[in-house]
């Protein structure tokens, strides 16, 4: 219905507005089904997990906060529902209250004044008039999900999620109450296991939509711009139109393999250096200065050597001072041995700004004389080798390492944080014999 209003004249709504008598008029606004999208519509059929999957701003979250109200509400104010007890989960417990609760599409915003919940801080917990609740979990806790049980649950932005499995898994045990647990899922795609997983299950539904379906309520400026810029393109097929992207052929990397990679934490190394890739210029639409954070355990002889990715502090339009700034802090944060700089770009000016910043610097400077693809190919070999894990979830440098192919780069601008990445592990595991070449001091 939502979208027949959107396509008919303000004539013609007038028309029908004004045939409505006083109460409906005053419900109208909290009758969603009246105005959903089609994709923001339960499925029929008798699911376990409802997917609402679209681009960015497609009514994803208004989607997942109504479908709450419809489970939690009964007929009157204080009238049960069919759920008493929701588990609302997001990355963090500030995404779930900010977005999820009190977000412009969010639970708050979609009550009307006689079913509002209260929201009772201190305890996290959303609580209705007639006493349903709705608890707030992180995904970046998954054990807070031992012990509570639940009788449906909305899952917000799975895909981006640093523990998705782990708390995925904790969610599904805790879903014991009542005759049907049940649970929505509202995340911008990305091509992560967990996710991929869930869309085949057999009892998961699934609806999608692109960013332009919600476009009645989206600022045409911001639509005109995100089209002109992404329309098209990989990231803008993936963040507009919704898109559930598979590898690009040719690819050095594959998703799917961090995942088998991935660690909460690092163990006891032997070094650990940031290498920093420092862009052209300073403009805010010039290339990124790429930082990247990486340590090597060096158990055995060196083919038994393991790295570990354990940070990505790249800065976009910074100056000189400030891409230095942030390399010589990572050196401090992580205890590094050395700074190594690719000098292509600035020659000696990478140098003397890093010591502007700190002049004990231990610090090494590296020239590229073949191309990207060629210094990149052996590091993707150690990863197939299974010698580089990653410390957490680095997206924005796992996504552009999903796009180094064997014909170059396949994403927009320049690959910094691929380049930063393959310096650091050339000179920890490629290159052992350089980590002796450096000046002994520190002092950072």
């Amino acid at each position: 219905m939502g979208e027949l209003l959107a396509s008919v004249s303000t004539d013609e709504v007038a028309k029908f507005l004004e045939g409505l008598g006083e109460n409906a008029l005053a419900s109208l606004p909290w009758l969603f089904e009246f105005w959903a999208l089609p994709h923001q519509v339960p499925p029929q059929g008798k699911w376990t997990t409802w997917v609402v999957m679209g681009g960015r701003g497609a009514g994803k979250t208004r989607a997942g906060a109504e479908w709450v109200r419809a489970q939690v509400e009964g007929a009157r104010p204080a009238d049960p529902g069919a759920c008493r007890r929701v588990a609302l989960v997001g990355e963090t417990i500030e995404q779930v209250r900010e977005v999820m609760i009190f977000g412009d599409s969010g639970i708050m915003a979609c009550c009307p004044p006689d079913r509002k919940p209260e929201w009772h801080a201190s305890r996290k917990v959303l609580v209705w008039p007639n006493g349903a609740e709705a608890w707030v979990m992180s995904a970046s806790n998954p054990e807070a999900l031992r012990g509570p049980q639940f009788d449906c649950a909305w899952v917000d932005e799975l895909a981006k999620w640093k523990r998705a499995r782990e708390t995925w898994d904790m969610l599904q045990f805790a879903l014991r109450l009542g005759d049907h647990p049940r649970q929505i899922v509202t995340t911008t795609p990305r091509n992560v296991a967990v996710l991929r997983e869930l869309l085949s299950a057999r009892d998961t539904v699934v609806t999608t939509a692109p960013t332009s379906a919600n476009k009645v309520n989206l600022a045409k400026t911001f639509l005109d711009k995100v089209y002109a810029d992404y329309g098209g393109s990989r990231l803008g097929r993936q963040e507009l139109d919704g898109e559930l992207l598979g590898d690009i052929e040719g690819a050095l990397w594959h998703l799917s393999g961090f995942d088998d990679a991935r660690v909460e934490q690092a163990p006891q190394l032997d070094r650990v250096v940031v290498a920093v890739d420092p862009p052209a210029s300073s403009k805010k639409t010039s290339d990124a200065c790429g930082i990247v954070v990486v340590g090597v355990q060096m158990n055995g002889p060196p083919q038994d050597w393991r790295a570990f990715v354990l940070a990505d502090e790249t800065v976009q339009g910074a100056t000189p001072n400030v891409w230095a700034q942030a390399v010589v802090d990572a050196a401090k944060r992580f205890d590094v041995d050395r700074v190594v700089a690719e000098v292509n770009q600035g020659g000696d000016m990478v140098e003397a700004v890093l010591r502007q910043q700190s002049a004990l610097l231990s610090y090494r400077a590296v020239r590229a004389t073949r191309g990207k693809t060629t210094r990149a190919e052996p590091v993707a070999a150690l990863y197939e080798q299974g010698r580089v894990a990653h410390v957490g979830a680095l997206r924005d440098l796992e996504d552009q390492m999903c796009e180094m192919t064997l014909s170059g780069f396949k994403g927009s601008g320049s690959p910094d944080r691929v380049d930063a990445l393959v310096w650091a592990l050339t000179d920890l595991m490629i290159d052992p014999g350089a980590a002796y070449q450096r000046p002994q001091v520190r002092g950072l």
